[in-house]
């Protein structure tokens, strides 16, 4: 076996030397602070992380209670936050009856209001993951709007099952 010439050897660990130490220099480890300005602190990106398992959680567990008293075939279905609401106009057959479920997972509560009016009353869901039905027999375009009330938080899912 023969060994490299201590010319090559000491290049090689020159050029070994020269790479770590523009790695070093080029990944953001000196007390400049310039390569800080752009990352977002560790807390808050943990917070909005710790947010988003919570907003998960409450949506599995709104699911969940919708899943134990499904009945029928599900027509249309969805989740939302509290915050945001539920604001749509499903395509349901005129002259059909449908069941609507609807539970709300967080604190809190929020309202449904059912367009025309005549559909149904208003109906206050209750953000304790308890599951709100209502019958609704379609004659006009239905609208479905579940607002939360001031200061409720968490996850509104609701299910339409035909009956």
């Amino acid at each position: 076996m023969t060994r490299p010439a201590p010319r090559t050897l000491f290049a090689a660990c020159a050029a070994a030397a020269a790479v770590s130490l523009l790695t070093s220099c080029t990944s953001g480890g000196g007390d400049s602070g310039a390569g800080h300005a752009t990352t977002p602190p560790p807390t808050a990106s943990a917070s909005q992380a710790a947010g988003k398992a919570r907003e998960l959680k409450l949506t599995e567990q709104a699911q969940a209670a919708l899943a134990a008293v499904h009945s029928g075939t599900m027509v249309e279905a969805g989740a939302e936050r509290v915050a945001d609401g539920i604001h749509t106009e499903p395509a349901l057959s005129r002259g059909r009856t449908y069941r609507l479920s609807l539970v709300c997972a967080g604190s809190g509560s929020a309202q449904l209001t059912l367009k025309p009016v005549n559909t149904g009353p208003q109906t206050k869901v209750p953000c304790d993951q308890t599951v709100v039905q209502q019958r609704v027999m379609v004659h006009d375009r239905l609208r479905i709007d579940v607002d939360g009330t001031k200061g409720s938080t968490g996850v509104i899912a609701w299910q339409i099952d035909t009956v």
